[in-house]
């Protein structure tokens, strides 16, 4: 079976001190290094299984025509979920070069065609892309928590969403509307939190933009 071709050929795939597995879709079960990289924090299982439970029921008959940007892609968990659960485009940012290696060679080996591997500063590259008018249907943030990336990130990415576009967040406390608005001051937040859960120490989001 194509899942465990994919197994015997990651699971050697170079080292790490540990690794996680893609929960479901054609990739289900492939395992994925997770390279010691500080801040390098995989999102759990159970919570990948929640969130895309939440995609499925969400918009789950229009997977094959969505576009989703992974901007800190770190082990690629979420991207390579997405993209196995038949996302039909996935774009992976990730800054640190050997994340981003990896995040490659797993393209490579999985044959994930439509998948885009770029190694870039994820805040840099939300603004370039928000200047050059790209858009995405599925956004994912899940930087590092001892940095305050959302702050500096979230405003970038409402321009980057289409219309009733998504975005997941995850962060070490939860996030409120009182937080979302602090981080987007004004009239141009558009977003509402349409379900949030936690998990151990992480706390995750899926928001909306409002119609």
């Amino acid at each position: 079976m194509i899942r465990d071709k994919n197994e015997r050929k990651l699971s050697s795939a170079g080292s790490a001190s540990h690794k996680i597995r893609i929960t479901g879709g054609l990739w289900k079960r492939t395992p994925l290094a997770v390279p010691d990289v500080a801040g390098l924090r995989p999102t759990p299982d159970r919570v990948r299984e929640t969130l895309f439970n939440w995609l499925t029921h969400l918009r789950g008959s229009a997977f094959g025509q969505m576009s989703c940007l992974d901007l800190f892609a770190g082990t690629g968990a979420l991207g390579f979920e997405a993209a196995s659960r038949g996302i039909s485009k996935v774009t992976m940012v990730e800054e640190d070069k050997k994340a981003c290696s990896r995040l490659q060679l797993v393209k490579e080996k999985l044959g994930a065609g439509q998948i885009t591997v770029l190694p870039a500063d994820a805040v840099k590259i939300a603004g370039e892309f928000a200047r050059a008018g790209k858009r995405f249907d599925l956004i994912f943030l899940d930087p590092p928590f001892q940095k305050d990336f959302l702050s500096l990130v979230l405003p970038q990415c409402i321009n980057l969403l289409t219309k009733s576009g998504l975005i997941y967040i995850e962060a070490d406390k939860k996030v409120t509307p009182e937080t979302l608005r602090l981080w987007v001051p004004g009239d141009v937040l558009n977003l509402q939190i349409i379900r949030a859960g936690k998990a151990g120490q992480v706390c995750y989001h899926l928001l909306e933009m409002k119609a």
